[in-house]
């Protein structure tokens, strides 16, 4: 028998921010990054609230990360992550997410998270909030360390590659399962399946979706995981930055359109 799957964007779509651009304290605190790294993410961080990233931008924090990322040693990178993992990622999970994970998990679905964000912060996300399956960026590795480059990039189109392995790998029936992500960026990922919905669209993401006839859900409170499990509402409901530790992922984006207001 053919499985069902629910893929899951990540960031504003399961958590209420970049799960990237949430970690810059811990990694300026291991001197990671700098103040000023610091300073343009909360800034990266509330351009994205207010209007997301279209694909330029994304490009264009994926090629700063790149860059910012090289050197960094990988077990300092997961260290870090798991010891400051519950007091930044819980805080911020939508507790309408965790009702909607609950529910297809009752219904015997597989939930996946798909993001953008490194993997070596996407699977521990992944495996507190229940998922059984993630896909994030790779970065190659060189003796322990980040080289600066990309090995799979887990986004826009990539994200569609991703499920369809993940579908090949699991006998999932894509035509049965569901897709959540709060992105027109992410159009790739929804028009895979048969049961695409849009979660907190941007606003192509929202004119798609109505030109489409897709379900829009409105996710708005975040709700900490340690006081809350949820339970199935007893129906299934059909109805989900960007690198590894990154954190400074906006500082492209913010750093570029400062210097083309000067230019």
């Amino acid at each position: 028998m053919s499985r069902i799957a629910a893929f899951f964007d990540l960031d504003k779509t399961v958590i209420a921010k970049s799960s990237t651009l949430a970690f810059s304290r811990p990694f300026f605190q291991e001197g990671l990054i700098n103040r000023r790294a610091v300073l343009k993410s909360a800034y990266a961080q509330f351009v994205f609230m207010l209007a997301g990233a279209d694909a330029d931008q994304m490009d264009r924090m994926r090629a700063h990360i790149t860059a910012l990322a090289a050197g960094w040693d990988v077990e300092q990178i997961r260290g870090i992550v798991n010891e400051t993992l519950h007091d930044i990622v819980d805080p911020l999970v939508y507790k309408e997410a965790t009702q909607l994970i609950a529910d297809h998990k009752a219904e015997g679905h597989d939930v996946v998270i798909v993001s953008a964000s490194g993997e070596e912060l996407v699977a521990p996300i992944a495996q507190m909030i229940g998922a059984d399956h993630s896909v994030g960026t790779r970065m190659v590795v060189q003796n322990g360390r980040y080289s600066g480059a990309i090995d799979f990039y887990c986004a826009a189109d990539n994200k569609a590659v991703a499920i369809k392995q993940l579908a090949a790998e699991h006998g999932y029936d894509l035509a049965k399962s569901y897709a959540y992500s709060d992105s027109i960026t992410d159009l790739p990922m929804l028009e895979v399946v048969g049961h695409p919905t849009a979660v907190n669209p941007d606003r192509g993401l929202r004119r798609t979706a109505a030109l489409k006839d897709w379900p829009v859900l409105h996710f708005s409170d975040p709700v900490s995981l340690r006081g809350r499990i949820p339970t199935p509402s007893g129906k299934a409901v059909a109805v989900t930055a960007i690198g590894l530790g990154a954190v400074a992922a906006g500082a492209a984006w913010y750093g570029l359109r400062r210097k083309r207001g000067r230019d």
